[in-house]
């Protein structure tokens, strides 16, 4: 009966576009790696095919389970994380896998589920309230326990996805100065290694006092605007410190090239350089499906993992770019309409944790391969190359639709 209710009730428009997607990917890495030698393509169905059985043991287990295991299912993705620094393997400098023969699994593909899980479980507890300091705190300790174990990987990419987590718990209520915040500063970051800083506390001066006289008599406060522009001074003057001496100079090269700053297409930047070109050359509908000479010749290095699209581009052009784009915003889009209509708020909140995770993954990938965010890794769900990735997107979009199949039950 159970089964049954899931396949009536199960949503069978994310399920389809899910399919879509992840034909249509390795459509794009059968193309990208017919001419390598190391069966990339055929890996890849292999693991696609592992996804069924997979889809049904998540289908299969009860949508409960989720909820009461959550805290169990998180502490052993912590577990799993940090076993990497004593059993992982490392791959182009990054411990982030472990090895059984020849086949690998990157544990931080996994944890964004269990993560989502974790967060879900605190925040549906009645009596949590995120207009509370120490409510945010500990909210915000969830997000940073995996990130903090990912980060000495190194694996910044993944690291970065965390941050997703942050629109889910403005969702839930968190004060939305966090979000202002957080924006404001990577604002003032990227002015500041344009201009010069003292252009840019002068720019934040204007805007403060512009804001202060035009603003309500009840909320000027001229000494926090003062706090506010000490505060802005201080962070202004220690970004030239900290770009050079604590980003790795390979960071610094990103920047750099993003900005303008500097040009490399040999070195740092060669990726970009060859991504645009490639997307540059599709046109409007590109030059179909094998006929990428971009793609051909290898000139895109990673092109089946983080570089997929720049495939997409070439061989499908503007026409077939924009149906991929389309895919991914029906399925945010879809996973948020879910998310709004649940019974419960540990579903709610999953829902939204697995929206923003999706979202940061599609923007972040899609920013970088067209050049205007700096290169890091992070895959296109469904679409890049990988066992751990296809599987932990499917863990963590399934587990949903599991819940949102089970809602009528939960009155």
């Amino acid at each position: 009966m159970r089964n049954q209710s899931v396949k009536n009730n199960i949503d069978w428009i994310s399920v389809f576009i899910y399919i879509a997607l992840v034909t249509l990917g390795w459509l794009n890495i059968y193309s990208s790696s017919l001419l390598s030698t190391d069966g990339t393509y055929q890996k890849q169905l292999i693991f696609i095919c592992c996804t069924i059985p997979l889809i049904f043991v998540v289908l299969f287990v009860d949508g409960k389970f989720y909820e009461k295991y959550a805290s169990i299912i998180f502490g052993v993705s912590l577990l799993s994380l940090a076993g990497l620094f004593l059993f992982g393997k490392t791959i182009a400098g990054q411990r982030c896998w472990y090895a059984i023969g020849s086949f690998t699994l990157q544990p931080s593909e996994f944890a964004k589920a269990a993560t989502s899980l974790a967060l879900a479980k605190y925040l549906s507890d009645t009596q949590i309230n995120l207009k509370e300091t120490n409510r945010q705190i500990q909210a915000l300790a969830i997000m940073l326990l995996p990130v903090m174990l990912i980060l000495p990987q190194p694996d910044p990419g993944s690291a970065l996805i965390y941050s997703a987590f942050i629109l889910v718990l403005y969702r839930e209520g968190l004060p939305s100065w966090y979000v202002w915040t957080a924006f404001i500063t990577i604002v003032l970051f990227m002015l500041t290694l344009i201009l010069e800083p003292y252009v840019v506390i002068i720019i934040a001066f204007v805007v403060l006092a512009i804001i202060h006289f035009k603003g309500r008599a009840v909320d000027r406060n001229i000494i926090l605007s003062a706090i506010l522009l000490v505060l802005i001074s201080g962070f202004v003057l220690s970004v030239d410190y900290v770009f050079d001496n604590v980003f790795k100079q390979h960071h610094r090269d990103r920047f750099n090239i993003l900005l303008g700053k500097s040009v490399d297409m040999k070195g740092i930047g060669y990726n970009t350089n060859q991504s645009e070109i490639a997307i540059g050359s599709g046109g409007w509908i590109g030059k179909g499906f094998l006929e990428g000479t971009q793609t051909k010749g290898g000139f895109v290095p990673e092109q089946h993992t983080d570089y997929i699209f720049t495939t997409v581009g070439e061989e499908w052009g503007f026409a077939g770019s924009f149906v991929v784009i389309l895919l991914f915003t029906g399925l945010l889009l879809r996973v948020i309409y879910l998310a709004e209509r649940q019974k419960t708020k540990f579903s709610r909140v999953y829902g939204y944790c697995v929206a923003g995770i999706l979202f940061i993954h599609f923007f972040v990938n899609i920013a970088m391969v067209i050049g205007i965010f700096p290169t890091i890794g992070v895959p296109l769900p469904f679409f890049s190359y990988g066992g751990s990735g296809l599987w932990g997107f499917t863990i963590l979009l399934f587990i949903f639709l599991k819940m949102d199949a089970n809602k009528v039950n939960e009155w």
